[in-house]
């Protein structure tokens, strides 16, 4: 049993069953995903796996360009399971509604400071989960200006980044009316912390640059056209990141 803590209140209730979601995602992501969805609707080439941590606190941070980015994600991360945190307006969609209950992913409000969609996220780092979420907030075909929301959950819960390019999937389900798999590359960048130097708060300005620093990490996985604000990878830096031994 999970100890109280001060975010249970607004934590959202599916945060504290993880251990039992996890025994119904090994059917979902290796059946359901793996098994049907990767052999007959999309075909997924995957790179860097070995970078996944293992363990411990991990925010999964994908660029999004498809409604199928999440649960290419999830069945591509066979080392464990991530937790997404998906738009509200999901839950009344009748087929990614359903799968996003099944899974257990949980609910973010876009376009507020959604206090319990960061309480869960901060309860989900605290037991040690990766947790899946699209730092623009939002599907567009190329990045955008990332918000700060990435950077300041990862300092806070001291959680790790992993950064994930995903290319192909906004052509899904279209191929399907030629017969085709969607063809779809998943690719893992180097994970790595933000450095606060021991500052229990982090300023405005520095989570600023932290949330640039990643986003340049998360552009270097995509193809030119897809970097956006982020195309100039020359404008790159990694003064606040701590890159991780990739074979742990």
């Amino acid at each position: 049993m999970h100890s109280t803590t001060s975010t249970r209140p607004t934590a959202h209730d599916v945060v504290f069953r993880q251990d039992r979601l996890d025994r119904r995602r090994k059917f979902l992501r290796d059946i359901l995903l793996r098994r049907i969805g990767f052999s007959l609707l999309v075909k997924v080439t995957v790179f860097g796996t070995e970078r996944i941590p293992s363990e411990g606190p991990l925010l999964v941070v994908m660029n999004h360009i498809g409604a199928i980015d999440p649960f290419v994600v999830a069945g591509a991360i066979q080392s464990r399971y991530i937790v997404p945190m998906s738009k509200v307006e999901n839950t009344r969609h009748p087929i990614i509604g359903l799968m996003a209950r099944a899974w257990g992913a949980y609910p973010v409000r876009r376009g507020e400071v959604d206090r319990r969609a960061i309480a869960s996220t901060l309860e989900l780092m605290r037991q040690g989960r990766a947790v899946l979420l699209a730092p623009e907030g939002t599907r567009h075909p190329v990045l955008q200006e990332a918000k700060h929301g990435m950077a300041y959950l990862a300092t806070k819960g001291n959680a790790a980044v992993l950064p994930v390019g995903v290319e192909g999937t906004d052509r899904f389900p279209a191929t399907l009316l030629h017969l085709k798999r969607t063809p779809v590359t998943v690719h893992f960048g180097a994970p790595f912390r933000f450095q606060t130097n021991g500052a229990a708060r982090v300023a405005r300005d520095d989570l600023h640059a932290m949330t640039q620093e990643a986003m340049y990490q998360l552009a270097a996985l995509l193809p030119e056209a897809r970097r956006g604000a982020y195309h100039d990878l020359a404008q790159a830096t990694t003064h606040y990141l701590e890159f991780l031994d990739e074979t742990t």
